[in-house]
Order: structure tokens, then sequence, then C-alpha cells
């Protein structure tokens, strides 16, 4: 048997080049109580980056696993920040040393809103699945689901002081929930398309939407209470009844014979224009809702300052003296006309954060603080982050930039990659800048401007980069000042392909001019300077009759491949350019190809999704493999052997063995297509860019893989995303309503359920053993083995601690055969005083969801007897311990506060405020009588 050929893993090493992904929201967040409004995070592709905007460095990184971070919101004691993903899993991440602890997994597909509630208690998620779900996050469940909407969710709102939930969608309508009910119990139908956001104002007695029209319309919320029937006597709340004038149409359709309750009413009170004509991409105001931010897909961020109500009274007073000198005979009529614009009165001011045309808004956050100060933060197109400062007490708020993120990224995809020849720099260019990186530090060494740029390779010696752009220009860069050194017309189209020769003594370029050139590397005296410096001269030229896409040197300087629009790829001989071979065989043109250290075989990747491998000696196709979903963009050996990369727009790289045609491993990460990459020349790295702004290293192990074990984690995942893509389970006389389980079937809970079969069958056989060991000992009067008692113990325990780790979904998934033994242990465990809230939570759930067989089942009557006893028992002295301790610490409060005068909590706040306004009281007494 021979040797088996033994290849090594690359795996993932960082993520750099992205300052924010387009995906996610921005936001402010606090760190360890440092000042407000210095802390920004964004989402970077699967982590979140927190950024210190004053010093323009990355403080933090919460790491993701694989799927894209699609909405960010931190918590309101800032301590925490929610992330949604792309699968529509959410996490909650510890913003002191960046760990999560809690997450959920609720929804099918992307996660598109989340908001806490005043506490910090609640979270609310919607999704692009049209599904909402309130989860708790003290007991890290879920609360229900809350189904209705027909489209995506763009916005869900907790109302502060009420139970009560709001939320938006594509679908055009805006509910209202009842939390207490779960049910919806108001829908609005006042859009004529999509509402994308809203927001609470005025302490949460007006709402604000903005929809796909320049219309940010505003509607009154009166908050009622339930009319009796008995007296008919309404309830009043906020000093308005339902006898109100006002709601006098409201009273007509109120006649029911049944207590009717009615929440509250919302109707539309006017609308403010907005300056632009597009749709509201974001929509959001500060902590107190005093300003809004909204933009739609142009670059002008316009803010509005929400007025108090003596404000309003002054500007109406106003108003209505102008009017009433022009048309004094029409001053009711106007006075009437005011009152109701008066309503919706703020203070208007436009932001333009840059006046590139690529540099459009895409999200932004707004923060108040001390003295009137308004910090404004925002995400732009283009990978950049940007913010302003700005006083709103000013008549006419003037916006200072502060700070602009830039250097640590591309604004544009980067199209190009190259190592340096000792492995340590890393060099990308994109449509208006090229970067050499640092690969250990991943730091930016030199930012140069230059034009479009397809294609690029460092200079002999590491000091000189050469790009071909797609103006059909070479230019050249000297590293060590940062400068342009020269910029050659080279060619009449792209460039598409540049190629270091074997000998390092020149180039070749392949345009879309139908030519590949041979340049030369020389060294001429800089007219300015007076010193030598590199420029590149030209030698000969191939005139071919199709555009040049890519064009590779064999390692031996013997041939030269040129890969053409027609579909084929020519061989040359290099010193006399005479036709070689012709390699022909894919449908669509080959977008890339790389020649083998050995100059033996050639690998061509094309847009036909094919890798075909052929023999350089006859030009022969050794094999054609199905590589890609897409495009296959480039191809690359590793050096000194016969593996080599591609890279695909299906947003995977794949490693291959060209002599054995097999098919090694799939690097996935980039959420976007993968454009290009670079292997150093070592074969220790892999550098690759995406359409996701994102540029990755890839690193070499020393681990093995074993092909076998490759597929099958591959058929696994296949499985889980089968899985997590099928039906949810039904509870068992639960009709499809409004209101539904929050929890959704995984891998994971699929998992549990069998460790929970597992740890009962296991508590099974310890309690056969122990009933087994007491008969002995009985029948020979001789007690032995005491380990045996231990381990039934030990199993008891085993069983609770696998059935905490997962709850209702697994509990959902659990086969009923293993029900009955599972609520004799509950018994046990209410009996021992083992976790019993946790118990009873379990022990409900089981009984909701096999209510019909339980019931029906004799051998249970006993069991559920019992439990209902020991239940009722056990949470009634949990009951008594609470409320005795609770009034003990209330009587040791109490006798602290009485010998040492202090006050605890909120008390000692409210009496502090009331101190300092009766010392402000005298202050002006004492001034009056001065």
């Amino acid at each position: 048997m021979g040797l088996t050929k033994q290849y090594l893993c690359y795996v993932a090493s960082a993520v750099f080049g992205v300052i924010g992904s387009q995906k996610a929201n921005i936001t402010y967040v606090t760190l360890r109580g440092g000042e407000k409004g210095r802390y920004v995070a964004v989402a970077a592709c699967e982590h979140v980056f927190i950024w210190d905007v004053r010093k323009g460095e990355k403080v933090l990184i919460l790491q993701g696993q694989k799927h894209e971070v699609t909405f960010l919101c931190p918590s309101p004691d800032g301590v925490h920040i929610a992330v949604g993903y792309e699968d529509g899993a959410v996490r909650i991440f510890s913003l002191l040393n960046g760990e999560s602890n809690v997450s959920f997994n609720g929804h099918k597909s992307a996660v598109s809103v989340i908001h806490y509630d005043a506490l910090g208690a609640r979270l609310v998620t919607g999704s692009k699945d049209t599904d909402v779900i309130v989860w708790d996050i003290i007991n890290e469940c879920g609360l229900y689901r809350l189904r209705g909407h027909k489209d995506v969710i763009t916005q869900a709102l907790f109302l502060r002081d009420k139970n009560l939930l709001v939320t938006c969608s594509k679908d055009s309508f805006v509910k209202w929930w009842d939390l207490d009910t779960q049910h919806c119990f108001k829908t609005m139908v006042g859009h004529r398309s999509e509402v994308w956001g809203m927001v609470l104002l005025s302490q949460e007695s007006r709402l604000l939407t903005g929809s796909a029209d320049s219309e940010l319309r505003a509607w009154d919320i009166n908050y009622l209470e339930e009319v009796r029937k008995d007296t008919g006597e309404p309830k009043v709340k906020k000093g308005k009844t339902l006898l109100d004038d006002d709601d006098e149409e409201d009273n007509k359709e109120e006649v029911d014979e049944s207590l009717e309750e009615r929440i509250l009413t919302c109707e539309k009170a006017g609308s403010i224009l907005r300056e632009a004509r597009d749709r509201v991409v974001s929509l959001t105001t500060d902590r107190h809702a005093r300003v809004i931010a909204c933009h739609g897909n142009d670059s002008v961020l316009e803010l509005f300052t929400v007025l108090s109500e003596e404000e309003v009274q002054k500007k109406m007073t106003k108003k209505l003296k102008k009017a009433k000198k022009k048309a004094t005979n029409q001053g009711s009529s106007l006075a009437t006309l005011f009152r109701i614009r008066g309503l919706f009165t703020c203070t208007h001011f436009s932001l333009t954060p840059h006046p590139c045309p690529l540099s459009s808004l895409r999200w932004v956050d707004c923060l108040s603080c001390a003295g009137g100060e308004l910090k404004v933060v925002l995400l732009l197109q283009n990978n950049t982050v940007e913010t302003y400062s700005l006083k709103t007490s000013q008549k006419t708020p003037v916006a200072d930039k502060t700070a602009r993120l830039t250097l640590g990224g591309h604004r544009t995809d980067a199209r190009t990659l190259a190592f340096s020849s000792d492995n340590l720099a890393v060099l990308s260019a994109s449509g208006d800048t090229v970067k050499v990186w640092n690969r250990s530090t991943l730091q930016v060494i030199r930012t140069m401007a230059c034009e479009y740029a397809l294609c690029s390779l460092f200079v002999p010696g590491d000091r000189q980069i050469i790009l071909g752009t797609k103006s059909g220009k070479l230019q050249i860069f000297e590293l060590g000042s940062g400068s342009l050194l020269e910029t050659v017309d080279a060619h009449d189209g792209a460039v598409w392909s540049i190629c270091l020769a074997p000998d390092q003594r020149g180039i070749i370029s392949g345009s879309a001019d139908k030519t590949v050139k041979f340049w030369e590397f020389e060294l001429v005296k800089d007219k300015e300077t007076s010193q030598k410096r590199l420029t590149v001269k030209h030698k000969r030229t191939l005139q071919l009759e199709e555009d040049v896409l890519c064009v590779k040197f064999s390692p031996d300087h013997r041939l030269l491949a040129v890969s053409l629009l027609d579909c084929t790829v020519k061989i040359f001989y290099t010193d006399t350019l005479k036709f070689f071979l012709s390699l022909y065989g894919h449908k669509l043109p080959v977008l890339c190809l790389d020649i083998s250290h050995d100059s033996t075989i050639i690998a061509t990747g094309s847009a036909d999704r094919n890798v075909k491998i052929w023999g350089l000696d006859f030009g022969d196709c050794h094999r054609s493999m199905f590589a890609h979903d897409d495009s296959i963009m480039f191809l690359q050996f590793v050096p000194k052997t016969h593996l080599f990369f591609t890279a695909g727009k299906d947003k995977k790289i794949k490693q291959w063995d060209a002599d054995k045609f097999e098919h090694i491993q799939t690097l996935e990460g980039h959420h976007r297509e993968v454009w290009c990459l670079a292997i150093s020349p070592n074969g220790d790295h892999l550098v690759s860019s995406s359409h996701d702004k994102s540029l990755r290293l890839w690193e070499r192990t020393r681990e093995p893989i074993i092909l076998e074990e490759e597929r099958e984690m591959e058929r696994e995942a296949e499985f889980e995303e089968s899985l997590a893509k099928g039906d949810a389970p039904v509870v068992p006389g639960e009709t499809q309503g409004e209101a539904a389980p929050a929890g959704k079937k995984t891998v994971e809970t699929v998992k549990a359920a069998e460790r929970i079969m597992e740890a009962l069958e296991l508590y099974k056989g310890e309690t056969r053993k122990m009933e087994e060991h007491k008969y002995a000992c009985e029948s020979a009067a001789d007690y032995h083995l005491p380990t045996l008692p231990c381990a039934f113990k030990y199993t008891q325990i085993f069983v609770f601690f696998v059935i905490i780790s997962e709850l209702e979904v697994s509990l959902l998934v659990l086969p009923f055969p293993y029900v009955p033994e599972l609520l004799k242990l509950f018994n046990s465990y209410i009996q021992q005083g083992l976790e019993v809230e946790l118990v009873c939570r379990c022990l409900f759930f089981l009984l909701k969801i096999h209510f019909g067989q339980i019931s029906s089942n004799q051998m249970l009557l006993s069991v559920i007897d019992e439990l209902r006893t020991n239940t009722l028992t056990k949470v009634r002295e949990i009951r008594d311990v609470m409320g005795f301790n609770s009034a003990a610490l209330q009587f040791l409060q109490r006798e602290i506060e009485s010998k040492e005068d202090v006050m605890f909590f909120a008390d000692a706040t409210g009496r502090l405020e009331e101190k300092k306004k009766k010392r402000r009281k005298r202050e002006r007494a004492v001034l009056t009588i001065a």
C-alpha cells in the first residue's frame, strides 16, 4: 500500500480592510464609563468593531461565528450590546470583556431590527421572515412570537409605561400589540407604500413614520381605558374620557353589550415634508427624543428638533399675529389651521457629509450631550465613518466634522492583491487608492492615490510596485516615499494582467486592446531630484485577434500563456513569439490561469465555472472539474507544489490537487463575490479580497487534512442547513394564530433532545442496577457496593443539567415515551428543592404539549397527583421565604436609616431633589428681600 499524500489545513487568521459593513446600522456605545460619544459600534462582516473615533483606533472586537451582522442595539445601561445575524440568531455581548453568554435563535432569516425595553429586561426582534419575537433576557428564553405582518419588519418599539408594542413593516402597515394577551388590537392602514421607519415622540404621545415618499407622517396617540357596562361610566386617563367632543365619532362605534376594552386611539395629525424626494432609509432619534435624524439614499442628512408645548405655543402666537394682519376676516379658520400645524413645528436643517457622489449615507445615529451639543455619527456607503458636532440651541446650527475613519480600508472594492518577496507586506489596490499592509500587525504602511487598478506586483527588491489600470496605463510607485514615480501610457484599453518575468528583468502586460507588451526595467536619472529612479522600457509587442484577459510566463521562461476573449488559451514561445499550442474547451472566456513551478501543467479557470488542467507538453486536457457555483475569478498555484487555489463569485475559496484531481478544502468566510487572492512566496499565508470590502488573511497550520472527514463535515453542514430551513415543530392543540412559541428547531435543539434521551436511558440503567443491588443485599443480608447509590444520585443530577441547557424546543422535539420517566424525575427534583422555578417551567410546558396523552394515561395519574401536591407545597414555601426575606430587608433598611440618617436607593435621589428645590426657593426669597 502506497503512502497517502498529506495536505495541511488553512484556517482564517484575520479580517481587515473593512471599517463598517453596510448591512448593519451604526450606534454609539459607552466603554467602562468613558467619554460620551467617543466610541461607536459598527458591523464588520461577521464581527463587530468598536472604534475610538477620537484616536481612529479599534479598541474592541466582538467575535462572530459565520454569518453576517445585520443589526446592532446597545442596552439601556450601556453594558451590553445585542447583535442580530443573517441566519436569524441574536447574541448579547458584554462591552466590558467582549464575551457573549446569551444567544437566542428563533428567526428563520436575517434579523432586521432589535430594541430593548426601558429596563433592559426584554428584547424585541423583527426579521425578514415577517415575525416579531419578544425575548426574556433575564431567563434567557423566548416569550412569544407575534405573527401578522406580510413583509420585512422595519421597526419595533416598546412603550415605556405600558405593556404595548408597536411594529411597522414593508407591507405598509403599522400594528399595535397588547403584550398581556399577545394579540394585535390595532392596525394602521394610512400608508400607501412601505413603512421604512418610525419613532415615538413627546413622551410617547406622538408617532412619526417614514415611508417611500417625501412625507414624515405624524400620528397623535390617546391612551384610553375600558368602559363598564354596569354603570356606563367612562374611566379617565390623562384628562381625556371616551365622551370627549373630539371622540364623538369613535363613541358611535363603541356600542357593545359586553365589556369592551379600548387601549388607545391613533389618528393622523399632520405631516412634515422632507427635502429629499426618495424613500426614508433611516429614521432615528436621540435618547430623549428631542432630535430626529432622517435621510434617504442621497448624501444629505436632515435633522429636526422637536419643540416643547411652550415653544409650540409661542410659535403659534407669532404665526397667528402675522396671519391676522394679512387677513383679519379669516382669523377663526386660520387659528384652527395653525393649531394643527403647531403640533409639528420643528427646527429643521440639513447636513451634507461629503461632496463625493460615492459617499451616500447608509446609517446614522445621534447623541445629545451636555450644553446642548448634538453628536452625529454617519456610516457611508464607501466604507467610511464620519462624526459631526453641532449646537442645537443656535438659531442656524453649523455642523463641524470632528473625525473621519478612512485609513483602515479602501473606498471601493480591492481588485488586485500581491505579496512581497519576504512574505511580510501585502499590497491591495482599488479604484482610487493603493495600500501596503504589514501582514503581522495588519496596519497600513503606505496609502497612495492611484487610478482604477486591475492588476499589480512588487518589483524585485520590494522597494517599488507597479499597477495596471483600467485606463491602459502602468503606474510605478516608490514605497519609501509613498510617491508616484511615473505613469506610462502602455495600452489603449484596460490592462487586465501583468506578470513578472522569471529572470526578474522585466514584465509583460496584457490588455483589452488585443496586445501583449514586453517591458524591461531600467534606471533613469530624475530631472527634478537628479537621482536615479526605476522605469520600464517597451521592447516587443505580440498582436492578437481578441482581447487579452490574462498572461503568464512559464517558470522556465520558455513559454507564454495568453487567455483570450474567444474562450481559448494560446501558448507561445517566449523567445520567438511563435505559436505553440491552443487550449480550447471552455464554453466562456478564461478569466484566470497559472502554470506550475516545474512548467509541466497549466490550470485555467473560466466564467463557465469549470477548472481545466492541461499538460504543457502536448496541450492535452488532463481533467475538467466543476469548481464553483459562479464565475471563477482567480487561480494560483501554491509555490513549489501542484496544489492550487481558486476564488469565485460564489463567495468561496477552494483548494485543489492538480495531480489527483481532488478537491481538498473550502475556505468560507466572505459574504460577497471574491475578486482576487494572493499566496505568499513560502505558501504559508493567503490573502483574499471581496465585494464585502473586507480583506481576509488565511494561515497554513500544521494540522493535516483527512479528505473523508472534510467530505463528512460538508455533508453535516448541508444537513444542518436543511434542518434550519425545515418546518417548525407543531404544538398539539395550538392553532396558528397571531401568537406562537418563540423558539425554532435547530441542530442544537435536536442534539439537546438526544442528550436528554441518553441521560434518561442512563438513569433507567442506574435505577435498574439500584433495584438489583437492593434485592441482592436483602437476600444475602450483606450490603456491599456502596458506590451504586452515589452513581444513582449522579445520574439524577446529570439528567437535570442536560435538561436546563435547552428548554422548550428541546422538550418539544423529545418523543413522548421518554416523558413519563421525566415527570417522575421532576417530582423527585421538586421534593429535593432543586431549581423549583425552572423545573416548574419544564413541567408546565410538557403538560401543555402532551396534555391529551398524559390525561388519558392511567399509569401517570398518581405521578401527576404527587406533582400537584409537591409543586404547590414547594412554591408556597419559596414564596413565604421570599416574602419573609423581603420584609426583613425592609425592616433592616428602616433601622439603618433611623440610626445613621442615610437614605437608600431611589428614595435618597428623590429627597435630594426636594432639598435642592427648597434651597433654590430660599435663595430666591433672600434675593427678593435684598
